[in-house]
């Protein structure tokens, strides 16, 4: 793939600047920009682009709208210099792989080339390629007819050129009985095609299913008379014939597969140490009953220092052919002064490492233990868990599966773990002196080292530090502790910065945050520990302590530094870490509101989006464990800010545990001190995680006691929006009386026109569920006219298409596609658009529309827009009497609504499938999705919907 940005027409259009979208909301301004990508570095003439643009009815001084769009596409993309202009047009200069339209191309040309040379494998992943990167119908939200009309035909007939292709190789391959399926759905899609029965025919005929590969050819012999008038090609005809015969030539050949490969797995373990010396019984042991016998957990028992880290991940290391599905780390700070690793957050990093989506993990502890048990069921996996304190640590991450293997390392023996879950222990001590002195030998050269070992007791943490310390220095001996000699050996900066940076509360810290912390330039003075040995550089840019140093290195600070420069230090670290989740706010989610910063001072070097989202990444536990340290110990008023300014990155990654812990202990922070506005936030903060987890009762709970609040503060805005949230609790759990009262006390406060219009939209949209659709066109007739944008003319659109007035529904929504929206919202009006032409009575217009904007909102979009879309598609597969396809729809979209808390949509979809489970003659399944639907729409108070469920249940 091309460096730089990247470009995505093969389905909504895309751009991507690093690992960041950029979004264009104005219809016209994708038009634009797929004009000039459709042919890059090359002049796109402006007569053209304005008919891409405009169509036959472009503004009165076209030349200058368009140029005002380039300055607008330039701004946006970041780079003036990617758009030219020159003498007649302008140029898109760009790779044209970074365009999947000329991506797509020579993927294709890459596969046709490797079959015709006969290397099938290599044919095969070119093909795949170039088919991964359709997302739905090419430039399925570009409003552009002539565009449309150009490129899309041509694009469609070679993708469906492609899938022949493809399909070809699969069945020289072999691969007949796995494009059985796919090639049903292709004759299905495609009835006119072909080339595409033919394949389904030899596939079948090679699954020794002759009758059905005869049964395909009849059925594509009406199609072609019914429709067109004519036979079935020659070829077809052939094929009909060798199969009715048995031909040898169709018979299936030896199937050529690329050897099996594994599947993508998780690689977290941290570097082995180059100089890795001794422990050969230990190793030997270890690995022997780790891959042989019945042992799951291997724990590595010994006291501090005498590197049972290094050991295990050493193991590790030399054991990952035995584990080819891969292997987890995670260091759970069991002894370290900080708090240890929380367990949430643990199972949910190894969840996310195995490819769960964070929208997916639940929010239970034991519900992600289950879940982690599920998915290493089968797999060959082997988890390092590091420096464990308990049992309890450990039992809620063990795999309980054979194929995958525990290294557990611990101070102690953890005997429930021998008597619980049958683990073995493995003791590891000091060195044995012939161990010391080959490990002083690679670190200092040849000589007596038998001395030194003994002074450093032995111990590999010591006996490392003293080497570090010694080193080049030939007239200096060793005549006390090396730890202390090599502290003591430092100059008086770093010595300072060693003993500040025992004051960090989590797993490590980056050279900023050190500078931060100390009032210093950092980086040579860590450079000068981690030579020293008393920090490590965990990886580029980071660094931690061996909990040991950090213990000796407090014990320091306490001796030598007053209260007053702890806390100044303390201060200075909590403010960069404010400073930071700051500035990654404004990148990532600068409209979400925040409580006042009295944070001051430089931030991190943090400049894009991309950037922002690594830091927190990077940060979050450093983050949570800072929040609780502030809270617990001062200053309070960092623990709320950081808590607050966390909100939008812990809601859009979905880290429902570090997002719990961090609110409580912000509230906690917050209620100590009495401040009131923090307070108020803490509450709404929880109150919009606990709808998150669905916990609607305590939802509703926090959002209260932040009403209050707010109102005893006098912020009418604040408690209009902490209102405003309530409302939706109350919708998702069914309380739609109570919804519409918040709702309506909402819009006694607002002010602005904009949030009058966001209020009137919501309030709406609660009459559309409760049936009253005429008090619903008031409602969005108000707000259109506040705010004349997209979504007010689509739920305009929406009710009044339920009222019965097509014509005036019609013309709301087109205004709505034509005004442009996010996909999100270009799906909703598209959704009603295809209600719209469905009630019409053109079902395949309805087809159209509603695929388009599943499209739009399947991969990845919003979970409750793709719901209500794929109900929508499934009454219009069922209007076309695709059964199957229309049952499978209401059921994705019952299992994504009930996931998601979505009621109205749950129940939307059980009528659909109640009413299709009816037409595939399964009436007890209809009655009961009927019956499912009558309890859940008179539970929430639907009363249109309940009307309709119980018609169905009788």
């Amino acid at each position: 793939m091309a460096s730089g940005p990247q470009f995505r027409l093969l389905g909504p259009l895309e751009v991507r600047l690093d690992t960041s979208a950029v979004v264009l909301r104005a219809g016209k301004h994708r038009a634009l920009l797929a004009a000039l990508l459709l042919r890059p570095n090359r002049v796109v003439p402006v007569t053209e682009l304005v008919e891409h643009v405009w169509g036959d009815t472009p503004p009165a001084r076209t030349r200058g709208t368009l140029q005002t769009y380039v300055m607008r596409l330039r701004a946006a993309l970041g780079d003036p210099s990617l758009i030219q202009t020159a003498a007649d047009g302008y140029r898109m200069r760009v790779d044209p792989l970074a365009v999947d339209v000329h991506r797509f191309a020579d993927a294709a040309a890459r596969g046709r080339a490797a079959a015709a040379a006969d290397d099938l494998p290599a044919a095969r992943k070119a093909f795949a390629e170039a088919l991964e990167l359709w997302r739905g119908p090419v430039l399925s939200d570009v409003p552009s007819e002539t565009l449309y009309s150009e490129h899309a035909p041509r694009l469609n007939e070679l993708l469906m050129t492609v899938h022949e292709q493809r399909i070809d190789v699969e069945l020289a391959l072999g691969d007949h009985a796995d494009l059985v399926p796919e090639l049903f759905a292709l004759t299905r899609d495609h009835p006119l095609r072909e080339r595409f029965w033919g394949q389904l025919m030899i596939a079948l005929y090679r699954g020794s299913r002759q009758a059905e590969a005869l049964e395909a050819f009849r059925q594509l012999d009406r199609t072609l008379d019914e429709q067109l008038g004519i036979d079935p090609s020659k070829e077809l005809r052939a094929l009909h014939q060798a199969i009715l015969v048995g031909a040898p030539e169709l018979a299936a050949p030896v199937a050529r597969r690329e050897p099996e490969r594994a599947p993508a797995s998780p690689m977290r373990l941290p570097d082995d140490i180059s100089d890795f010396t001794g422990r050969a019984w230990h190793v030997e042991r270890i690995a022997g009953l780790i891959t042989g016998g019945s042992v799951p957990t291997v724990t590595l028992a010994g006291p501090p220092g005498v590197g049972k880290t290094t050991l295990a991940v050493h193991v590790a290391h030399l054991l990952r052919d035995r584990f080819p599905d891969g292997q987890l780390y995670v260091d759970l700070r069991g002894y370290a002064l900080g708090p240890p690793a929380d367990g949430m957050d643990v199972l949910s990093r190894f969840l996310r490492a195995l490819g769960v989506p964070p929208d997916e993990i639940p929010p239970d502890a034991d519900e992600q233990s289950t879940m982690l048990r599920s998915l290493l069921s089968g797999r060959r996996m082997l988890l390092v868990l590091d420096n464990a304190s308990a049992p309890d640590q450990v039992r809620p991450l063990l795999p309980g599966t054979a194929s995958c293997r525990v290294i557990v390392t611990s101070r102690d023996d953890l005997r429930g773990l021998i008597a619980m879950n049958g683990a073995r222990t493995v003791p590891v001590d000091v060195f044995s002196p012939a161990e010391s002195e080959s490990l002083l030998t690679a670190l200092l050269g040849p000589g007596d080292h038998a001395e030194l070992a003994s002074r450093c007791g032995h111990l590999p943490l010591a006996l490392r530090v003293a080497a570090a310390y010694l080193a080049g220095r030939d007239d200096v001996t060793i005549s006390g502790s090396p730890i202390e000699l090599a502290h003591a050996a430092l100059p008086p900066a770093p010595q300072r910065l060693f003993r500040l940076l025992s004051l960090v509360p989590g797993p490590d810290f980056t050279a900023e945050a050190a500078s931060a912390l100390a009032d210093v330039d950092a980086d040579g003075l860590l450079t000068v520990l981690a030579i020293a040995n008393l920090v490590v550089s965990a990886a580029p840019g980071r660094y931690r302590f061996h909990d040991e140093l950090m213990r000796y290195a407090a014990a320091l600070r306490e001796e030598s530094d007053s209260p007053a420069e702890q806390q100044a230090a303390w201060t200075a670290l909590l403010n960069h870490y404010v400073l930071g989740v700051e500035r990654c706010a404004e990148l990532l989610y600068p409209g979400i509101v925040r409580l006042p910063s009295s944070a001051s001072g430089p931030p991190p070097r943090i400049s894009t989006s991309a950037e922002a989202l690594a830091w927190l990444d990077a940060e979050r536990p450093n983050l949570t464990a800072a929040i609780r340290h502030a809270a617990q110990h001062g200053p309070a008023p960092l623990a709320w800010q950081l808590a607050d300014g966390l909100r939008g990155y812990l809601w859009i990654g979905q880290h429902v545990g570090e997002w719990l812990a961090t609110a409580h202990h912000g509230l906690q922070a917050a209620q100590a001190s009495g401040h009131r506005p923090a307070e108020a936030a803490m509450h709404a903060n929880l109150g919009t995680l606990y709808l998150r987890l669905g916990e609607f009762a305590r939802s509703v709970e926090h959002h209260n006691q932040a009403i209050e609040l707010y109102r005893a503060l006098g912020d009418k805005d604040a408690e209009a929006s902490v209102l405003n949230n309530l409302s939706l609790v109350h919708r998702r759990s069914g309380e739609l009386g109570a919804a519409k009262e918040a709702l309506v006390r909402c819009l006694e406060m607002l002010r602005s026109e904009e949030s009058v219009s966001i209020g009137l939209h919501n309030l709406g949209q609660l009459a559309v569920e409760l049936g009253e659709i005429d008090g619903a066109v008031e409602h969005f007739s108000q707000a259109l006219a506040l705010a004349p944008n997209a979504d007010s003319h689509t739920y305009l659109g929406l009710a009044l298409r339920l009222q019965g007035q097509f014509a005036e529904a019609r013309a709301h929504l087109e205004r709505a596609l034509d005004v442009g929206n996010v996909p999100a919202g270009e799906a909703e009006t598209l959704e009603n658009l295809a209600a719209l032409e469905l009630a019409s009575g053109d079902p395949d217009a309805a087809l159209a529309l509603a695929s388009r904007a599943l499209s739009l909102v399947a991969d990845g979009g919003d979970q409750q827009v793709a719901t209500s879309v794929r109900v929508t598609l499934g009454e219009v597969r069922r209007a076309t009497s695709d059964f199957s396809a229309a049952a499978e729809l209401f059921e994705q979209a019952l299992a994504t609504a009930r996931r998601i808390g979505y009621a109205s949509g749950e129940v939307r979809a059980l009528i659909g499938l109640a009413v299709v489970l009816g037409d595939l003659g399964r009436p007890a399944d209809a009655r009961s999705a009927a019956e499912q639907a009558v309890r859940r729409s008179t539970e929430l108070g639907l009363r249109g919907l309940e009307k309709r469920a119980r018609e169905l249940s009788r």
